[in-house]
């Protein structure tokens, strides 16, 4: 295997010699003239993480190395981060920038610039929850679970059977006899009548009895009895909710604000929208006023929405302001037009580049390409217009359609093929 910790070294990190029973290998850093570097170490390795989505990456321009059997860091210029003291570096799951070390059976985190940030003095160091670096959860000798900032202040002292951040800074969920119980910094049960607490905003707090979920204040009063199949908080008073198989969505004070109709539903926080399908083909996008904008089959980009309307692409913001092609697509230099029926394409200043012969066309793509549609069958051009894969392929089954080239997207959505 060669791996690249950082995109912008020519450092290559190659394994060879794998024996297969032993799970043994070897390891040396090349430059792009295949010189050796760092050669005064034992072992060089890159130092890989993942999340829920199974994105990986490395952890960026950080080596661990090895010398005499103890791990330390180096970065790719060969600096030294951490001493060749530890018995183990690994990366922390879904966290970027921090990880977790350990030395005579201790365990603690240092930052990327190798300064500690938890002391080496746990069992155990653990995620609170996915991509969360600012505290950690801490299992002390005894099995005891805690929280700690990254500043070393323990919050929650060690003394519970397991316990879980739900967002606040001053409640915390913890398992004592086996139950789950609602507490405060101190370590105060201030609720222990439900079976599960999952999230909390503000004075809210999402609480789980049996397979339903409702909402309570941290005060114990109920503002919604435990009667979802699920509930997430969305945005403000609002929540998405569950009921009978189907989303919608609903106020603190059990309101209904959007009809619980939907086969699925989302709330993006960074672009403070609502996503929900209402079938397998149609999608409804909301704003934060809960007002329908947009309906149809989407395509999320950056900094545009593109939707299939009536055999035609629109492109909108995410303020669903509408947009021309043009002024989406600026590195294109063909755009799909539609006159009497039939697909071209033209220029940026409206001329003919491909005559109106397609039954269907879709914009260029990333790599220069365009799909072209005649009966019934899809192709490709380029970036000028060239036809570089007559229309032969049936993509019935596809609900995105893409080429590069004469590849196209299977219909599964993850790889191209012939």
């Amino acid at each position: 295997m060669i791996a690249i910790p950082n995109s912008q070294k020519a450092i290559f990190v190659c394994v060879y010699d794998v024996n297969e029973q032993t799970g043994e290998y070897k390891t040396k850093v090349i430059n792009e003239k295949e010189e050796e570097l760092f050669k005064n170490y034992d072992k060089v390795e890159v130092i890989e993480n993942f999340d829920s989505k199974q994105n990986i990456w490395y952890e960026e321009n950080l080596l661990r190395v090895v010398k005499n059997g103890k791990c330390g860091l180096i970065d790719c210029d060969g600096n030294e981060i951490l001493k060749c003291e530890y018995d183990d570096i690994t990366a922390l799951k879904s966290v970027k920038g921090n990880l977790k070390v350990k030395k005579d059976n201790k365990v603690g985190v240092v930052n990327n610039l190798g300064q500690i940030i938890v002391p080496l003095e746990y069992k155990d160091v653990l995620v609170l929850k996915e991509g969360y670096k600012d505290e950690y959860k801490i299992i002390d000798e005894s099995n005891k679970a805690g929280i700690i900032s990254t500043s070393g202040t323990v919050i929650v002292t060690p003394a519970y059977q397991d316990i879980k951040n739900i967002t606040s800074t001053d409640i915390f969920v913890a398992m004592i006899d086996n139950k789950w119980n609602l507490i405060n910094k101190k370590g105060e049960v201030i609720n222990n009548e439900y079976d599960d607490y999952t999230y909390s905003k503000g004075d809210y707090v999402i609480v789980k009895s049996g397979n339903k979920y409702g909402v309570i204040t941290t005060s114990g009063e109920v503002k919604i009895q435990p009667t979802y199949e699920e509930l997430n908080y969305a945005f403000s008073v609002y929540y998405i909710a569950k009921l009978n198989g189907k989303y919608g969505i609903i106020k603190t004070d059990n309101t209904v604000t959007i009809p619980l109709e939907y086969l699925s539903m989302t709330y993006w926080e960074d672009k403070d929208i609502i996503i929900a399908d209402r079938t397998a083909t149609e999608t409804v996008i909301f704003d934060s006023n809960l007002t329908q904008q947009l309906a149809g089959i989407f395509v999320y980009e950056e900094d545009y929405i593109r939707v299939r309307v009536d055999g035609e692409d629109k492109y909108y913001t995410y303020k669903f302001e509408e947009k021309k092609s043009k002024d989406i697509l600026t590195k294109n230099t063909l755009f799909v037009s539609k006159k009497d029926g039939k697909y071209g394409f033209v220029d940026s200043q409206g001329n003919v580049v491909v005559d109106y012969i397609y039954d269907d066309a879709l914009e260029q793509n990333a790599y220069g390409y365009a799909a072209v549609k005649t009966n019934g069958l899809w192709g490709a051009i380029d970036k000028g217009g060239k036809l570089v894969l007559q229309p032969q392929v049936n993509l019935d089954n596809n609900l995105y359609i893409d080429f590069i080239r004469e590849w196209h997207l299977a219909d599964e959505g993850i790889y191209y093929t012939k």
